[in-house]
């Protein structure tokens, strides 16, 4: 990164998630290093230096390093249907569509937080409206599936209380009503992401009802279960991303009926 660039006025050097190296004294070498480099390229400008990482811990060293001489760009997905509304602002406009009054919400309340299966349905929703019209709301209550965390109990239920012929069928049910696979994985993973939540302790936001059914199915899990129910849930993730053997072997739907399988167990 000390050389001058060849042919060009800046040279762009991308680290990708330096925490993932296996070996520790080669980890932490490199952690040095990217102390040092960011010590040397505030004094120039011909290089731009960019390091990638799934999960930055604030207490390393390379990591406060960055603080103050560098810019930080959070990039975490929505952590709820709410918080995913700007994000489908943003995406009609660059997809080129307008939007009526209401209709965001209306897709983020029953989408959920999913950015590809809202991308997916704002384009749906614009074929339906044709050309140069707005999407209205009974556009998307024509054509969107309700995604919402409602259909998540009558799945949930029974995985957690170990049915897995009734959580089978109820998703077989979601899928021949529409459900995306990837909708229904998007919906499980922060299902289980609260239960984890819930069951070590921790608060989440949600009404009574939701809390007695929340904390009725963490009882029936060890916070050691939990972990590797979300272990399956990030391989699955990965399978139907088309990452791994399993992905080209088995259809998405399949692929989700084996998750379901595992978590019942």
């Amino acid at each position: 990164m000390q050389t001058l660039p060849l042919m060009a006025e800046h040279r762009l050097v991308i680290v990708k998630d330096p925490q993932l190296i296996a070996h520790k004294d080669s980890r932490e070498a490199l952690f040095d290093a990217l102390v040092r480099a960011l010590t040397g390229l505030v004094e120039q400008t011909e290089t731009v230096l960019v390091v990638t990482a799934a999960n930055a811990d604030s207490r390393l060293r390379w990591v406060k390093a960055f603080k103050g001489t560098a810019a930080k760009v959070e990039c975490a997905p929505p952590k709820s249907a709410e918080a995913a509304i700007p994000f489908i602002e943003t995406e009609a406009k660059s997809q080129g569509v307008t939007l009526e009054a209401g209709v965001a919400r209306e897709l983020a309340a029953r989408v959920g937080p999913h950015l590809l299966v809202l991308r997916g349905e704002i384009a749906k929703a614009a074929l339906m409206a044709g050309d140069r019209q707005s999407i209205s709301l009974d556009h998307v209550r024509a054509g969107t599936a309700d995604l919402s965390e409602r259909f998540l109990w009558d799945l949930t239920d029974p995985i957690c209380a170990g049915q897995a012929g009734a959580a089978i069928t109820q998703l077989s049910r979601l899928f021949a009503s529409g459900y995306a696979p990837e909708a229904v994985l998007g919906g499980l993973a922060g299902h289980f992401r609260k239960l984890a939540c819930v069951r070590g302790g921790g608060t989440i936001s949600a009404g009574p009802y939701q809390l007695r059914k929340l904390n009725t199915q963490a009882a029936r899990h060890s916070q050691r279960s939990l972990r590797t129910c979300l272990e399956r849930i990030h391989r699955t993730d990965a399978s139907l991303k088309g990452i791994g053997q399993a992905s080209k072997h088995m259809s998405r739907e399949s692929t989700v009926e084996s998750l379901v399988l595992e978590l019942s167990i």
